[in-house]
């Protein structure tokens, strides 16, 4: 069982720079791959990011290419989501999460989401 705690949100202008944290209490953080997903007002939750066991492999969801980088700290249990150049349709609440498998990205847990908010 992992438990998953987002913080790090909050408003920002676009072009502006956000860093989301993601906290992993529980057992074998190391053994999952994690990832981030986000849910607009209004529209479907989608995939954001991902990164492997080791942290060694990613992938991005096209909108987020080049402007997010995911990464990972096994010995502190942390997950991160740097954002950077936001954009008003970035504005959603991010999801942490936790998949067992990293191709077949299948969340088994889930945090309670941290808002993100892109507006001038």
């Amino acid at each position: 069982q992992v438990q998953l705690e987002e913080s790090g949100g909050g408003l920002v202008q676009p072009g502006g720079s956000l860093r989301l944290s993601c906290a992993a209490s529980g057992r074998g953080f190391s053994s999952y791959a994690m990832g981030w997903f986000r849910q607009a007002p209004g529209k479907e939750r989608e995939f954001a990011a991902k990164i492997s066991r080791s942290g060694d492999s990613t992938n991005y969801a096209d909108s987020v290419k080049g402007r997010f980088t995911i990464s990972r700290d096994n010995a502190k249990n942390m997950v991160y989501l740097q954002m950077n150049s936001l954009k008003p349709e970035d504005t959603a609440v991010y999801y942490c999460t936790a998949s067992i498998t990293y191709s077949f990205y299948d969340p088994r847990y889930w945090g309670q989401g941290a808002q993100v908010s892109v507006s001038s």
